[in-house]
């Protein structure tokens, strides 16, 4: 296969790198079609690493919880706390992980008849532990302290938490510093002292270290012989969290996380936790919840209540146990999402008019607004970055700063680059990974950081544009596109981060009988040689652009086509689709 040309989509194709021989031995051992065999190796699944990988099991994948520095610290501690009968608080993070990992925590403590007291920071009172939380704690008369998905450099609040007399407890798995907060334990996988024999293990969302941190409190209980006295919990049936929580926060889906996701989605799909299954059904999730449903069905509606409306919500709708509150808090999520997707809507047009109203002088997209909602700045740079394959950098003007959010393509590390800018005093706050950040800054340094940003990625970019390039998996003989493949590739799933559904290419097709359906989307049939058959095809959003553009106008030209194949299931029957992705002339 040679794509040397631009495809419709303005991507250059590239094949996967693969381990011939590798995939030789797959096909012989695994017994499964030579493109998914190709997949796997080039993914570095190794002959020996298959079986987890196709069937990740907690048994095989999850290490002794004690392999973490201070977690049997944190399990004594919690375990005396359920002996005990004590009244605990918890601290989470206003997005789905910290929705998940402190539902998780607190339906594991509420099996046993304790007091749990939450707090969920709204996004004005900023992330992670505060003064104010540990205020409504010591008004409770609390004393025992959990963090979730927060708390690792939170230095000030948790040091002056523990002066105080709070036994705190953090359990995060954000990146650490040397130094650690002066609290009881500090459970992370990435603390810089941690011994790195799972390396995995720093893969974890938080709600997955919290899953860890019950099942070591559950064996400090029965060690203990609580459990002859006291009924245990199945702490299996939380997975349906742990899946939601790992798949929302976009952390690679390898070692531990598949076996998460992949025993979560089973859970799920048995709809026992009142809170989800309200909110399937209020978004109309009808069919048994992949990874997909979670990213892009589910989670969006939780994340909706921290972006936009209320941050408790998810919390209350994942720990609800009656069908009737929980269809209340649904509703109540699903219109803060829409109200989320208008306010969207309307700052990322504001925003595409900045940027195409004016010539740029950096490789970048920079705007900003006095009136954009916090809540909805990272999505929009998310899309900024996909529409002008650039970094995007977007930002909401308040009364007293400036608050931001970043988005980065390859050759751009936006943690470094939100490091330099803290370090000659242009940013206030900041932090973030390669490929997205969070940051603050004064008002009146807005040109100095746009200048900053731009001299750093010119550098890093230099003068050539950049033009994406569009990985293939594989190709694949119209013939060949059927359901059989479609139902082994899904041998492959859960698909997210780290492991993305694989993008194949079906060459020489004809684009048959198109149309405008929905939203933008263009619906048509693929059709091979003469010999008859057709394959139903849709693009997503395409109605205003050249790929789209192309199917419409089509005139019996020959195209090659990228994109994902996938079973489809409609009024009880299963039929095969192609999702197109992208397109150039055959």
């Amino acid at each position: 296969m040679d794509y040397a040309k631009k495809s419709l989509g303005g991507n250059f194709w590239a094949k996967t790198q693969a381990d011939e021989r590798l995939v030789e031995t797959l096909c012989q051992r695994l017994g499964l079609p030579y493109v998914i065999c190709r997949i796997l190796a080039s993914r570095g699944i190794t002959a020996d690493g298959a079986e987890n990988f196709l069937n990740p099991k907690l048994q095989n994948l999850m290490p002794n919880p004690s392999c973490l520095k201070d977690m049997d610290k944190a399990a004594k501690r919690l375990a005396a706390a359920v002996v005990a009968g004590e009244k605990i608080g918890i601290i989470g993070d206003y997005d789905v992980d910290g929705a998940t990992s402190s539902s998780v925590l607190r339906r594991f403590l509420e099996f046993f008849g304790l007091k749990v007291l939450v707090h969920i920071p709204d996004r004005d009172e900023g992330y992670g532990p505060s003064f104010q939380a540990f205020e409504e704690f010591a008004a409770q008369n609390i004393k025992l302290v959990v963090t979730t998905d927060c708390g690792t450099t939170a230095f000030e609040v948790l040091d002056s938490a523990a002066a105080d007399g709070f036994d705190v407890l953090v359990i995060d798995h954000h990146e650490a510093e040397v130094r650690l907060p002066k609290v009881m334990a500090v459970v992370n996988p990435k603390r810089l002292d941690e011994e790195n024999d799972y390396p995995y293990l720093k893969y974890l969302a938080a709600v997955g270290v919290v899953y860890l941190l019950i099942v070591a409190v559950n064996r400090e209980l029965r060690n203990n012989g609580f459990y002859e006295e006291h009924p245990a919990p199945d702490l299996l049936t939380l997975l349906d969290l742990v899946a939601l929580g790992t798949v929302c926060d976009v952390v690679p889906l390898l070692g531990l996380n598949r076996a998460y996701v992949k025993q979560g989605l089973k859970i799920m799909s048995k709809r026992q936790n009142e809170g989800i299954k309200a909110l399937a059904d209020v978004a109309g999730l009808n069919e048994a919840p992949t990874a997909f449903h979670l990213g892009y069905i589910l989670g969006p509606r939780i994340n909706a209540g921290g972006r936009v409306g209320d941050a408790s919500v998810g919390n209350r709708l994942l720990c609800a146990n009656d069908a009737e509150t929980a269809k209340a808090l649904a509703e109540e999520l699903n219109k803060f999402n829409i109200e989320r997707k208008d306010i969207e809507a309307y700052v990322l047009l504001q925003a595409i008019e900045q940027l195409e109203s004016a010539p740029q002088k950096y490789p970048m997209a920079f705007v900003f607004g006095t009136d954009w909602h916090q809540g909805v700045i990272g999505i929009v740079a998310g899309k900024l970055k996909e529409r002008y394959n650039l970094p995007a950098f977007v930002m909401s003007v308040e009364h007293d700063e400036v608050k931001g959010s970043a988005r980065s393509i390859s050759g751009v590390d936006l943690g470094a680059l939100i490091m330099a800018a803290k370090e000659k005093g242009i940013l206030t706050k900041g932090g973030g990974h390669v490929m997205a950040a969070g940051f603050s800054l004064c008002e009146e340094n807005m040109e100095a950081f746009r200048q900053f940003v731009g001299e750093y990625i010119s550098d890093k970019l230099g003068d050539e544009n950049v033009v994406p390039v569009m990985d293939i998996d594989g190709v694949v003989s119209f013939s060949g596109a059927n359901l059989d493949l479609a139902e082994k590739l899904q041998s492959i799933e859960p698909f997210g981060a780290g492991n993305p559904e694989p993008r194949i290419v079906i060459e020489n097709v004809k684009i048959v009988r198109p149309s405008i359906i929905g939203s933008g989307h263009v619906r048509c049939f693929l059709s091979g040689d003469n010999n008859g058959g057709s394959l139903k095809a849709i693009a997503f959003r395409a109605a205003d652009n050249a790929i789209g553009a192309a199917m419409l106008q089509t005139r019996g030209e020959r195209f090659n086509v990228a994109g994902q194949l996938r079973k489809d299931i409609w009024q009880g029957k299963t039929f095969v689709q192609f999702v197109i992705e992208d397109m150039m002339a055959a």
